[in-house]
């Protein structure tokens, strides 16, 4: 599986609230994340980093190697980063209120699990076929499933950033885990929505079909967002399991 991984402030905000990491743990399997902070002054930095760093050293510590192992470890790292993050947040007045959303990908041998609170996502591109497998944590999304607003709507809708679910917020929070087959080619991308919103489906897929390296790709994708406006952080990580995006 060969990764790599971008993050960018984008052409209108001062500061990069997106953090990414990449970690391998102690039998060699791979774990991506990306968290993308919320809260006033510094509280977006400061939770976006808290979650990256603390899931992914956890996760270099760690002898996962199996499915089962796996799912159960996501779900009890997320439950104490939430605690972290709150009493971090009660403890100063300028960090009040703040949070991150969070999207990551396990990669074990022969298996896929993504995770996902908030609206960063995941697509995965499979014989041409380009697909969300995250369901965003929004409003707009809400109104969506209940057939209140339609999905071009969504798109330009005022709220269309106001989420529904955030690492660090509330005393209890519920990661969605997506359990997929990993086939030989499969292209994994995460990425925050500095990217979805600026860059349609069709062109990031395009992208990811060229014959470029991962890390040209990632930069062709941020590049893309920041001719589109750029307004707000821009983080992508690209895995590959087979060098295949283009067959």
């Amino acid at each position: 599986m060969q990764i790599a991984y971008r993050t960018a402030i984008g052409e209108r905000r001062t500061d990069n609230e997106d953090n990414v990491g990449v970690f391998t743990n102690q039998t060699g399997i791979k774990l991506a994340i990306i968290a993308d902070g919320i809260g006033g002054n510094q509280g977006g930095d400061v939770a976006s980093e808290m979650a990256v760093f603390h899931l992914g050293h956890a996760f270099e510590k760690s002898t996962i190697n199996d499915f089962d192992t796996a799912s159960k470890w996501l779900q009890s790292q997320i439950d104490e980063e939430n605690s972290n993050i709150r009493e971090r947040s009660q403890q100063f007045v300028d960090l009040k209120g703040m949070g991150t959303t969070v999207v990551l990908a396990l990669m074990l041998p022969k298996e896929l699990i993504v995770g996902n609170i908030g609206d960063s996502r995941a697509y995965l591109l499979r014989h041409k076929k380009f697909n969300q497998v995250t369901e965003d944590h929004s409003l707009v999304n809400e109104l969506v499933k209940r057939g209140e607003l339609s999905k071009q709507a969504a798109k330009v809708h005022p709220q269309k950033n106001v989420i529904t679910r955030s690492l660090g917020v509330t005393e209890k929070v519920q990661i969605d885990l997506h359990y997929l087959k990993l086939n030989s080619k499969d292209v994994v991308l995460l990425c925050s929505d500095g990217l979805t919103n600026m860059v349609s489906d069709a062109d990031i897929q395009a992208v990811l079909q060229g014959h470029e390296s991962l890390l040209d790709k990632c930069d062709q994708l941020i590049a893309m967002a920041n001719e589109a406006g750029g307004l707000d952080n821009i983080t992508v990580v690209i895995a590959d399991n087979g060098s295949g995006a283009a067959d």
